[in-house]
């Protein structure tokens, strides 16, 4: 079954159907010569090339296709080829696509779903939850993803709404949540590291640890509880109990602080603040785990969007 996607350079120019099928995308030479600017001699030059010095094979990379509009045969190359002549191509255009491909195209294969943000910025806040609920029920019927996977997908689409959707989601600018209140104390490092201890010895006892869990590397433990209550000309740098909370977690997980068991450390003492601040949460066991792993697998430009995604998850508002 063929599926399309619009690709388009950076200035929405060119819009140029790109055609999925099976678990790669499919261009005809007539659509590489205006995705490259190139004469077609020249990108069928390089195809050949390719073939004949035996980098790609020719059978697994080429379909017969019918184009609908004349129901002519037409040959189709599949994504290595095209990022072969993409590579081969000395333009500007060439570079541009090439990123896309690797960038998005990828994703669209693994994930098996692309939202256009143009398109829905045209739907509206209204379609795009809609669409972003189509996605979930679609992947959780086919179980094209892990338990811990739906439990990823839970979080962002039953908070999507309080985020104000993909389209802030995207662009990065989560707002602070209403609701946060002022922290009450200070997680001290000789509170957390006793409770560190007790986690461990539960855990051995269980099988569930080694003795590697919970070792410090150096201070790290102390420097992340001395952030999270770092001053700015004497005014808290996080002013709310939510956002220190939310930093927590993160730094934890994100630096690093101990030889094993960062993620399970950082959640227990994330959790070990909220008791004493006496916050309440919306998160069980299986949505903190999948929070801790969105967090150690997002990329260090997202830590913002991460901590407003954790604020937003604390406030009950």
């Amino acid at each position: 079954m063929s599926e399309i996607i619009i690709y388009e350079d950076p200035k929405g120019k060119t819009g140029i159907e790109v055609r999925f099928e099976g678990d790669s995308l499919w261009l005809s030479q007539d659509q590489m010569t205006r995705i490259f600017e190139r004469e077609r001699s020249v990108i069928t030059k390089h195809i050949k090339n390719i073939f004949r010095d035996a980098e790609l094979d020719e059978k697994s990379n080429v379909q017969i296709m019918h184009v609908a509009i004349s129901d002519k045969p037409v040959k189709y190359y599949g994504l290595d080829v095209v990022l072969a002549v993409g590579y081969r191509v000395n333009s500007k255009r060439g570079i541009q696509f090439r990123k896309w491909a690797s960038r998005v195209l990828r994703e669209h294969l693994l994930q098996g779903f692309t939202l256009n943000k143009t398109r829905l910025a045209e739907l509206g806040i209204n379609e795009a939850q809609q669409a972003l609920d189509l996605m979930t029920r679609t992947l959780h019927a086919n179980v094209l993803v892990t338990d811990m996977g739906k439990e990823v997908l839970a979080l962002i689409t039953g908070y999507a709404k309080t985020w104000r959707l993909l389209l802030q989601y995207d662009e990065q600018a989560i707002p602070l949540p209403p609701g946060c209140k002022p922290a009450q104390g200070v997680l001290s490092s000789d509170k957390a590291k006793m409770a560190i201890d007790r986690l461990k010895a539960d855990l051995i006892s269980r099988n569930e640890a080694t003795p590697l869990f919970g070792n410090a590397s150096g201070q790290a433990l102390d420097g992340i509880l001395g952030s999270i209550e770092q001053t700015m000309f004497s005014e808290p740098l996080y002013r709310s109990r939510e956002e220190k909370a939310a930093h927590l977690l993160y730094f934890v997980i994100k630096d690093h602080p101990f030889s094993d068991g960062n993620k399970r450390i950082g959640s227990f003492l994330f959790l070990l603040y909220m008791e004493q601040e006496g916050m309440t949460s919306r998160m069980n066991e299986t949505a903190l785990t999948a929070l801790a792993l969105l967090i150690a697998e997002s990329a260090p430009a997202n830590k913002d969007l991460l901590i407003r995604l954790i604020m937003n998850l604390l406030t009950t508002g």
